[in-house]
């Protein structure tokens, strides 16, 4: 799991108000159908793809499509950290 991701525009779900995400890492069930290069490259399309999948709570794809720019961005550099090997990792 990932540390929560704070959103710059929280996400509106009826009367609730998601302020926070948290990202699990993907296992290979998640990656189906998504190109990992596409990933990699924090491709817009494949992450939306992918966070309905991996987040928590879980957010549904049309919450996704609504994303803050930013709060999408935060999630891709967070998946492509997951996809990293430990070998191409920084140490720290």
């Amino acid at each position: 799991m990932s540390e929560p991701i704070t959103l710059e525009k929280p996400i509106a779900r009826g009367e609730q108000t998601i302020p926070a995400i948290t990202l699990r890492k993907p296992d290979a069930g998640a990656l189906r159908g998504i190109v990992l290069s596409d990933l990699l490259r924090m491709e817009a399309g494949a992450v939306a793809d992918l966070l309905p999948r991996i987040t928590e709570p879980p957010l549904l794809p049309h919450e996704v499509a609504r994303m803050d720019a930013a709060d999408l961005m935060a999630c891709a550099v967070e998946i492509s950290n997951f996809l990293l090997p430990r070998s191409l990792k920084p140490a720290g």
